[in-house]
């Protein structure tokens, strides 16, 4: 196949699929080493990438998926029932940022970490698709260990999860010395 029929093939494979498609994948049904198959996708990231076209190639970690541009969102929504968008609440947020930073992670590991259970928002990021179970953890009663999802990738933005920002060891300890304060007045109060 010439490099026309391998970029019809693997947009082919792109569009029927409809979710991301790992890079080993699409490289076995073209009968082409992983390499040359990024390079083939990357080929029509570039052709699609642009305002001329009504969907886009993106990459997700080793995998690739053809989406539809968000240019025309907004047109999409007038023939279809608009998506769900999920509410995050902060609880959801500060989990989900802890299970982003120190993934693999267990429900344990979270709970240290806040302070408190985390059995409802880990419950409503599993509904979500925004993490998911990775493993169990080698030790006694084998907890479940969580990590993100491609919908985490997607929904944030990010290619990978290396791609999420470092936090800056000033304001982290900013954060510690934050939360020590709310801690003490939550004591105090109760007290």
């Amino acid at each position: 196949m010439g490099t026309k029929e391998l970029l019809a093939s693997i947009e082919a494979i792109l569009f029927a699929m409809g979710e991301a498609v790992p890079v080993k994948d699409i490289a076995v049904a073209i009968e082409q080493d992983e390499e040359v198959t990024v390079g083939l996708c990357h080929m029509l990231m570039d052709k699609y990438n642009n305002s001329e076209h009504g969907i886009h190639v993106i990459e997700l970690e080793q995998s690739f998926q053809m989406c539809t541009n968000q240019e025309y969102y907004e047109t999409l929504t007038k023939i279809i029932n608009t998506p769900k968008k999920h509410v995050l609440t902060d609880v959801m947020l500060e989990t989900l940022s802890i299970i982003a930073y120190s993934q693999p992670v267990t429900k344990a590991q979270i709970e240290k970490i806040r302070g408190v259970k985390c059995d409802h928002a880990v419950n409503k990021l599993l509904e979500y698709n925004l993490i998911e179970e990775v493993g169990r953890l080698e030790a006694p009663g084998r907890p479940m260990l969580f990590g993100t999802t491609e919908d985490f990738l997607r929904s944030f933005g990010v290619s990978s999860v290396d791609d999420l920002p470092v936090i800056d060891e000033v304001k982290l300890e900013d954060f510690k010395q934050e939360a020590i304060k709310e801690a003490e007045l939550e004591f105090n109060v109760e007290v």
